[in-house]
Order: structure tokens, then sequence, then C-alpha cells
């Protein structure tokens, strides 16, 4: 955190001049509660989501989750989870008297469970390497869940305190496993492997879990890829396992990457997400369906951006429930087995993030913000569609006027539009100019939205603009939400055309009046420290720059690091 910030020191001393007073700080940023992981309890009532609390002082700089519990008519709010360690993924039993999360309260990381009107929370699992990912079972009895299996001469190794290890460039592969949610008589319960082999259970690029159960219980799909590198995203797979004999049977293993497999409610189809074939690395996908009693897997129609998150399913099995990004914002549509995707949510300002469908199919719950709103978690019944903020996170903050940040489109050297999210100066006066900070996303297939510039992350925007600076966030080709052909648009062409689109950027700001041609500053994060490093590299005009976790050795990422 110093060298960060001596760096930021570093970056404003080289190309500012006559600051404004301070609008945010860095002090007040620390404050901002993220808020994630919203989830609909089964009768929609009430909404249980994390709350994430910055700890930063002399002798302590990480953050902890807990659960809190709200109900969706925003009229009461508990919080469920208490201490040192965080707890996080919370779920609702299908009675809606439990919440599940995971903790590592007791050492590793563990699913436990505690009664919707307090108490102590419940233990479930007690692997020794604890679990990655779980679900409940619809009938509430069962809890699967993902664990990795260390491998046995890392292990027979520490066992011996020997001086030397060989460590694996990946983590070891999980398995999918099952454990009983109740307890039996002497206050105990077994997990019992159901499927592992020559594959990891996960590693499909998606934030939701890799496996769903069937509705009546008896079944499990789950993606799976060769190993547990991100690498090896391509590989993955959908495959079936019967809970009770453990008989794995493929679902989906075409020469795509297949993942995100749920079922239909009425129990007719099996959804998921499917890429081009053979992949390729800026990922696309489609929705496919496919049905249970036999027969072929056929795409729904496609949507924007071909990279859609699934949801989930409705209460009548007619639309599947996706997220998916359209330029500076991320949309939750409803897609019918026939026919184009629908906007559920329309957001004219702001953005939201990662959507939750209870387990009947009749609410969503999400986080929400823009770059003047702290974010907080909102509910909406899928049938009244009328969204209600459930949590006070960030109602307690300094209430600022924050910064103007304005949609910025403009045109690259061959023509091709781009666009990009310029915040003013905190104290702005039309016809002055002002330095200029190029700020430039990772990815390159992720982009800039509409969120709350005040909270704590790489780069301290709001506090920055406070002390009078602009800040453009270009979206250059290769981001997300533009489409798959300007997604794929860089494609082994980093520093090429994305260059052209930044630098064109930062001369459209110049021509508003905004920008000071002889103030300017670069900044950006992985790829983003890439494209800094290049472009430094490539022109002079830049009077600082700070490329943080840069790519600066395209041939030893790929072929040697595999990151």
């Amino acid at each position: 955190m110093a060298k960060r910030i001596s760096l930021y020191a570093l970056l404003l001393a080289s190309i500012a001049a006559g600051q404004p007073a301070a609008y945010w700080t860095t002090e007040q940023a620390l404050q901002v509660r993220s808020v994630d992981d919203a989830r609909p309890s089964p009768d929609g009532v009430w909404v249980a989501y994390t709350q994430t609390r910055q700890i930063m002082d002399s002798e302590q700089s990480e953050s902890t989750n807990q659960i809190l519990l709200a109900r969706a008519d925003g009229s009461r709010r508990v919080q469920l989870t208490r201490g040192e360690k965080s707890s996080s993924s919370p779920s609702f039993s299908p009675d809606g008297a439990w919440v599940y999360f995971t903790s590592s309260r007791s050492g590793a990381n563990q699913v436990w469970r505690i009664r919707v009107d307090g108490g102590e929370g419940e233990q479930i699992t007690n692997l020794k390497h604890g679990v990655d990912r779980y679900v409940l079972s619809p009938d509430g009895k069962q809890v699967a869940f993902t664990a990795h299996e260390p491998d046995p001469s890392i292990e027979t190794a520490k066992k011996e305190r020997r001086d030397v290890e060989v460590v694996d460039q990946n983590p070891p592969n999980a398995a999918l496993y099952v454990i009983p949610a109740d307890a039996d008589a002497r206050d105990r319960r077994a997990h019992r492997r159901i499927a592992s082999g020559d594959y990891h259970v996960g590693g499909a690029v998606s934030p939701f879990v890799p496996m769903a159960w069937s509705p009546d219980s008896r079944l499990i799909a789950f993606t799976h890829t060769k190993r547990s590198g991100a690498e090896y995203w391509p590989t993955a797979d959908i495959s079936e396992v019967e809970v009770e004999s453990a008989v794995v049977k493929p679902l989906a293993t075409t020469g795509a990457s297949e993942s995100e497999a749920l079922y239909s409610p009425d129990g007719r189809w099996i959804v998921y997400q499917r890429s081009s074939n053979p992949p390729r690395w800026a990922i696309d996908g489609r929705i496919v369906l496919l049905p249970r009693a036999g027969g072929p897997a056929r795409e729904l129609a496609p949507t924007f951006d071909e990279w859609p998150f699934i949801v989930g399913w409705d209460a009548a099995s007619q639309h599947v429930l996706f997220l998916e990004t359209r330029r500076t914002k991320a949309v939750l549509y409803a897609m019918p087995l026939n026919g184009p995707p629908v906007v559920l949510l329309p957001q004219e300002q702001g953005t939201l993030g990662f959507a939750f469908l209870n387990a009947t199919g009749t609410h969503v719950a999400y986080p929400r913000s823009s770059p003047s709103e702290a974010p907080e978690v909102y509910s909406m019944s899928l049938a009244a569609r009328k969204p209600v903020q459930v949590s006070s996170a960030n109602t307690a903050l300094p209430k600022l006027e924050f910064p103007k940040t304005e949609v910025l489109r403009w045109k690259s050297k061959d023509g091709l539009e781009v666009e990009g999210l310029l915040t003013y100066p905190a104290v702005y006066e039309t016809g002055k100019k002002y330095p200029l900070l190029l700020n430039i996303h990772g990815g390159p297939a992720s982009q800039f939205f509409e969120w709350f510039i005040g909270g704590p992350g790489i780069h301290p925007l709001a506090t920055l603009a406070g002390k009078g600076y602009a800040i453009l966030r270009p979206n250059p080709r290769g981001s997300s939400g533009y489409g798959r052909m300007f997604r794929f648009a860089n494609e082994n062409d980093w520093g090429g055309g994305d260059y052209e689109d930044v630098m064109a950027g930062v001369d459209a700001v110049i021509a508003k009046g905004v920008a000071d041609p002889e103030r300017l500053g670069v900044m950006g994060w992985s790829y983003g420290g890439f494209m800094t490093s290049w472009i430094i590299g490539h022109t002079k005009r830049f009077k600082a720059a700070v490329a943080g976790a840069a790519v600066t050795n395209l041939w030893l990422i790929f072929y040697s690091a595999k990151s």
C-alpha cells in the first residue's frame, strides 16, 4: 500500500499545478463498504448478502466479509455473522429456515449454516484442506461441494519437513462431493466423493457455482476441465452424475467450451453456455438448450455481447435469465425458449453487479451503483419489476457532491467508434484546461462500468478528481460490452489498434477543451499495465506513468508462466 501511494505521489507531482482542495479522500474511500452475493429467500421475503469492511491501520491491512439479512421490502436488516474471519457465499435452505455460507473461522474454508433468526453457526463440512464451492439440494437434505485433492508427494514432503519442495504451477484438481445437511444421531456427517478422475471439477470463466442439482435432487450436472489452471478454460465440458450410484455420464463434450449448466424447474431442459468451436481466448458464448428426453441441443437467440452469464430459470420454465454487459452497463435479460431476449431491468443511470435468482424463480437480488452513488443491494419481484433497496451499507458516508462522469464517444484512427467514461475535475470551470489521466483497464476483455468512483480500488478516482484531474477510462477494441467482433478486434494486435483507440480518446478530451495537452499522465493494471508500458515506449506525450502488474513479456507470459 505504501509503495502504491508513493507512486501516485510521484504521478501527481509530475503533472499537476494549482490543485484545488481535496474533494474525496482515500480515508473516506476506505469507509465505503462493498456489497455482493445477494440471494433472495425461496419465498422472496428476505435477502441474504455479504458486506465488506476495510481494516486499514498501523497493525492491519485487510478486509472482512460478513453476512447480513434484510427484508425484501427494505424495512429491516440484521447482521447474521460476526468475528475476525470472513463469511461468504450465503444461500437459503428450501424451507427458508437456514442460511448456508462458507467461512474459515475454524481453520480451512468450510460450509456452515445459521438459522435466519440468529444463534450460533453450525459447521457442515470438515475437510483438512477446506472446500471451494457448494450448492444445497432442492430437497434440503444434501450439500454438494467441490474440494481440491492435494498432490500426495507434496503432502509427504511437508510431513517429512523437506527443505525443498516441488510446487506445481496449478493447484491440484478438485473433485465433487456430497454431505448430509443434517447430522446423524451421533452428531456426525460423512462426506462422499461422487465425481473425480482425470479432470478438474470447475474451471469455467464464470462467477457462478460449477454444479447444479436436478429438481428431484437425484442428479448433479457439473462443469469440468482437464486441469485446474485458468489456461484450461477452453477444455470445459459438462457431465452429469447420479448422486446415489456416483455414475457419471457426459452431457456436452464438443470441441467448444461448455459450462454453467442449469436444470429447468419442470425438469424438461438443461440450459448451458457454449463458446465458439474451437474456443478463442477473447471469449464468446451462446445459450444452449438441451432436451432431457433426448434429441440434439440447440442454440437460443444470440445476445448483444455474445458472452452471457446464466442467472437461472423463471418459475414457469419459459425464460432463462442472464446477465450481460452492454457498453458501460451490466444488464439483466430474460431469454425465451423461442425468440430474442428482452431487458428485464433497464438502467438509465449506473449499473448492476452480479444478480442471483431465488430457488423458486420468482425474485432476483443484486448490488447497484453509479459513479456518484455508493453500492447498495436491491431486490425485485419478477412479476412486479419494481426494485427496492434493502441494504444500508453506505448511507452513513459523507454527503458530498461527486465529480461529474459522462459517457464519451469518439472515432479511432481507422474510423471505429470507441467509447469511454470521462470524469471531470471536482471543481470544473468551462474553458479551463486540466491535467488528464488516461486510465486503461485490464483484460483486455474487460471494460469500465458506470460504477462508484469513490470506493477502495486500484486507482483512487474520486480523490484524483478532487485534486483537479480529469480522468479518461476508455473501452478500446478488445473490451467486452460492444459485441463479439469488437472484443475479438485486438487479437494478435496488442499495441496496434487499441493503442490508436486510446490515443484518439485523449485527443477527443483535448478537443473538448477539458485536457491540457502538456499535462498528461497514463496508468493501468495488468493489460492496462502492458498498454501503459507500450504507450510510454511509443510516444513522449505523457509526463508520468504508473504501470501496475504490467504484462511486459508476452512470450514469457503465454509460453512459460502460462498465466
